[in-house]
């Protein structure tokens, strides 16, 4: 039996029923919607459907990460009960979760000097950030220790691709992403951006394609130029999306039709309410291993 925990946090972008189904515990993010303070539950207190919903609405979004005292408690519940723990963050990129759960671990470790306690920098977001955990679980599963797991994590977080585009830049305008006038000439033009994460866990815009069918022919693409061995990736591919469903599942058929010798089906999941905050509704995700990202 394993003697240590794996734990994520929400961001990761993978349902309940799958955290459950690998045995890897999560923490929450908040986030304010409107008026309300919520917990980004993975859709429990609020659907998917209607979080968007009340986006496309008018209503503002605002996030918060989880304090470091939040943490702190988190790291102490779980060595009390004499277990180590490997904790993986969203990526430092994009987020302060990784410094906020850093310095919890320094306090905590004094605490409980016998017992282990990591903390890995995932470099990624959403169901890349699911997507590591997951490999993550199935290496433990197999009988990695977790100074095993630790160091192989690291080694292997840049290895995870994550490849986005979004058909409505309603709400890159509205956080500042991009400017009015280029959401308006891309609004107009039917311009669909094409973006990935770099090795320091940024989004990067790398392409402008005009039409949906264009960019989403172009992100099944990326995972035939990048992915381990090329179509010959065995892997597992994960998706998410925020609110379109249809425009994930015409990539995940491409992606299945090129990767005969893909690890079972694309695993289409919804993109939470942390990282949904700042790209609304409209926006694609494919993650899957490759080279390691360089730049």
């Amino acid at each position: 039996m394993c003697n240590y925990v794996l734990s994520a946090c929400s961001p990761a972008d993978i349902s309940a029923e799958h955290f459950e189904k690998i045995g890897v515990k999560y923490l929450c993010f908040n986030y304010r919607l409107g008026d309300k303070d919520y917990i980004d539950d993975l859709g429990k207190t609020i659907s998917y459907k209607d979080f968007y919903q009340a986006m496309r609405d008018g209503a503002d979004t605002k996030t918060s990460l989880i304090s470091v005292d939040v943490y702190a408690d988190y790291f102490r519940s779980v060595l009390k009960e004499g277990k180590d723990i490997i904790h993986v963050t969203l990526s430092s990129g994009l987020s302060g979760s990784y410094n906020s759960a850093r310095l919890a671990a320094e306090d905590i470790r004094a605490e409980f000097p016998d017992r282990k306690l990591y903390v890995v920098d995932s470099l990624g977001a959403s169901s890349g950030y699911g997507l590591l955990v997951d490999t993550m679980a199935g290496l433990r599963d197999s009988g990695m220790s977790i100074d095993e797991l630790y160091n192989w994590a690291n080694e292997n977080r840049l290895k995870v691709h994550h490849w986005f585009f979004s058909t409505d830049l309603t709400f890159y305008v509205k956080g500042g992403r991009i400017s009015k006038a280029a959401g308006w000439f891309g609004t107009v033009l039917k311009i669909c951006p094409l973006l990935n994460m770099d090795n320091i866990g940024k989004l990067v815009p790398r392409e402008k394609i005009r039409g949906k069918s264009n960019v989403i022919k172009a992100i099944s693409n990326k995972m035939v130029e990048n992915a381990d061995n090329g179509t010959e990736y065995n892997g597992k591919c994960f998706m998410s999306h925020s609110d379109c469903y249809e425009d994930a599942r015409a990539v995940a058929d491409l992606v299945e039709a090129s990767f005969p010798k893909l690890n079972g089906k694309v695993v289409i999941n919804n993109i939470g309410s942390t990282i949904g905050s700042h790209t609304g509704p409209g926006t694609v995700a494919l993650f899957f291993f490759g080279a390691e990202r360089i730049n």
